[in-house]
């Protein structure tokens, strides 16, 4: 009898588990959403949240993806904090998510992708961008941003166009904004020019006099500013009131509307090196009207590269078949100029974007503008 009742048990547990593993294969597709949702930067981690909602929205209503399955969200907040990211990639791995797409600022996206890698967790990097994420990468991200090295080359370009000789670049230490200042100092210097001060401040400061008076006394004729708009802007502010002339330019840290309303009328004038944004892409007019419906405000400078990377991840799932986290990473690797909003996707043998999506705006009359020469 005894004998009889076990057989009776093991064979109750053998179906809970089969029940089990159906209900895993037939429920929700749940993915990490990795963005600054605090600190400085939340308003781009908001924006992107919210893209991704809507190509998640957009994607159910079409049916799901393998044979109905339906996508759910997890966020993971980074602040653009180290300890915070990882803290974030822990508990987003925590749950058994399928994939992450995310990633904003370098910094905070570089320690988060040995969690992931260890975990086998496919990774779309929409925003980040920093050339150190690429040999930190274990082989499971994709970045659909392009490098620093990319954006170091449209500066030099953007500057030898403008005639200018003697460049100051400023930066604020972090993995993106001192990336690209070494690689425009590197690029600037090789092609023949002279950095007349290359600067480090700490973020969060709101004085920058000093570093206006070295940086007038350099003889700089543009500046350079390779970090993030929160202090972008007060620091444009302050070179215009004491005396600036020259140009002045910003990464793609600071292409954010919000710029103006800290720098107000000293940005008139002011350029931004930036990825697409939806005001410049023919393919992103239908994502701008429901972007615009949805959630009564215009779309970021980098919602159209969110919204890319979860159609991306999606598209990626579909094509393997399964929530195999080494199918999906193939897949993800197998893109080859699909074309998405803000452009054609495929991949280098290091898993950044293959082509350079880098364009050039100007501040004009409160808002960007795309440059024309």
């Amino acid at each position: 009898m005894g004998k009889f009742l076990k057989l009776i048990a093991s064979a109750a547990v053998v179906n809970l588990a089969v029940g089990s593993l159906a209900l895993a294969q037939d429920g929700p597709i749940t993915l990490g959403v990795q963005v600054p949702t605090t600190g400085s930067e939340a308003t781009y981690g908001k924006d992107m949240y919210n893209a991704m909602m809507l190509a998640a929205d957009e994607i159910n209503a079409d049916g799901g993806l393998l044979n109905g399955r339906q996508i759910e969200l997890v966020t993971g907040d980074t602040a653009c904090d180290p300890q915070q990211s990882v803290n974030a990639a822990s508990r987003l791995a925590s749950q058994e998510v399928v994939g992450v797409v995310g990633g904003y600022c370098s910094g905070a996206t570089q320690p988060t992708l040995k969690t992931y890698g260890d975990a086998n967790i496919p990774f779309v990097i929409v925003a980040a961008n920093s050339t150190q994420l690429i040999p930190a990468n274990p082989g499971n991200a994709v970045m659909i941003n392009s490098t620093g090295d990319d954006q170091a080359k449209t500066a030099l370009d953007f500057f030898e166009g403008k005639g200018i000789e003697k460049l100051a670049i400023v930066n604020q230490g972090d993995a993106y904004s001192q990336d690209l200042a070494n690689l425009t100092r590197d690029a600037w210097t090789g092609a023949g020019h002279t950095v007349s001060a290359f600067e480090y401040v700490n973020k969060g400061e709101q004085d920058f006099s000093a570093l206006v008076n070295k940086i007038r006394g350099s003889g700089a004729e543009a500046v350079f500013w390779t970090a993030y708009y929160a202090d972008g802007g007060l620091l444009i502010r302050q070179l215009r009131q004491r005396g600036f002339q020259g140009t002045i330019a910003v990464g793609d840290g600071s292409n954010s509307p919000e710029l103006f309303n800290i720098a107000g009328q000293a940005a008139e004038g002011v350029f931004a090196f930036s990825n697409p944004t939806a005001d410049f892409l023919p393919a992103a007019k239908q994502f701008t009207s429901d972007y615009q419906a949805k959630f009564d405000n215009a779309p970021g400078p980098y919602a159209p590269l969110a919204y890319d990377g979860l159609q991306l991840m999606a598209w990626a799932i579909d094509k393997a078949g399964s929530t195999d986290g080494d199918a999906i990473i193939k897949a993800l690797n197998s893109a080859d100029g699909q074309e998405w909003l803000a452009g054609p996707i495929s991949f280098t043998p290091q898993h950044t974007l293959a082509r350079s999506n880098f364009v050039v705006l100007e501040g004009q009359g409160g808002k960007w503008t795309r440059y024309e020469k």
